[in-house]
């Protein structure tokens, strides 16, 4: 924020944007669900652009989201390659099974950690395994 940001006028368009959105520290089960729903709506909205203006509201929403996850739920320290890896074991696939995230070259960098999940990929993999997109961020 600059320091000419006049704070009479920020704080109305503040809680006409939180009214409209609820986006504020999760502070529930159901806010974060309706939280969840809407990063997920996010997301389809890029339609994987990662130059989409919508991206900095992304990761806004998914660090109030894993805000939230590190409090409320218990769960070991994992990524989103944890994740993946799990699930694919779950299924039985190998990494040439997922050729709508790319090659097996491609699955396997990602796996190994040179390359990260982009958005596309991201959404893919939440729809192939009916998860949460927040699985993989």
């Amino acid at each position: 924020m600059n320091s000419h940001t006049d704070i009479k006028y920020l704080l109305p368009a503040w809680e006409r944007f939180r009214a409209a959105t609820d986006i504020m520290p999760v502070r529930d089960e159901a806010h974060y669900a309706r939280m969840t729903a809407l990063l997920e709506t996010l997301l389809a909205e890029t339609g994987g652009d990662e130059s989409h203006p919508a991206m900095a509201l992304i990761d806004i929403v998914g660090d109030l989201i894993a805000d939230y996850e590190s409090e409320q739920h218990s769960l070991p320290e994992t990524t989103g390659i944890d994740a993946l890896k799990f699930l694919m074991e779950a299924h039985g696939l190998k990494q040439g099974d997922l050729p709508d995230i790319g090659s097996q070259g491609v699955v396997s960098e990602i796996m190994t950690g040179k390359r990260e999940l982009n958005v596309r990929q991201i959404r893919a993999l939440g729809e192939r395994f009916g998860v949460s997109v927040a699985t993989f961020i």
